[in-house]
């Protein structure tokens, strides 16, 4: 079965960064588009980055935008999130997500934490 387990959350001081990775099984991972999602209290989940495959392409929200790098190793069945120059803002629960035969898999998220 599909499985998406994220990992690298953690608490860091405002202008830090993190790297999250989602480890991915379960189904053939270099054929299939990745996304990374955000979901701070209070508020509705939201789209943070995009990567397609083979080809690589990828997409922001506006907010991330020169600030965070979504990558991914096909070799390693996953996926990245390079977050630099982090703002108290960026807080929130993390996952990573992807649709696969028209059904979509969401992994448990890993919380992110920027605070002084």
């Amino acid at each position: 079965q599909v499985q998406l387990v994220e990992s690298g959350g953690d608490l860091v001081q405002p202008g830090g960064s993190l790297r999250l990775s989602c480890a991915a099984s379960g189904f053939t991972f270099r054929n299939y588009a990745m996304t990374w999602y955000r979901q701070a209290p209070g508020k509705e989940r939201e789209l943070v980055a995009t990567i397609t495959s083979p080809s690589g392409y990828t997409n922001y929200a506006d907010s991330v935008k020169g600030r965070f790098t979504i990558s991914r190793d096909n070799a390693k069945n996953t996926v990245y999130l390079q977050m630099n120059s982090l703002k108290p803002e960026d807080t929130a629960v993390y996952y990573c997500t992807t649709m696969v035969q028209g059904t979509r898999y969401w992994g448990r998220g890993t919380q992110v934490t920027v605070s002084s």
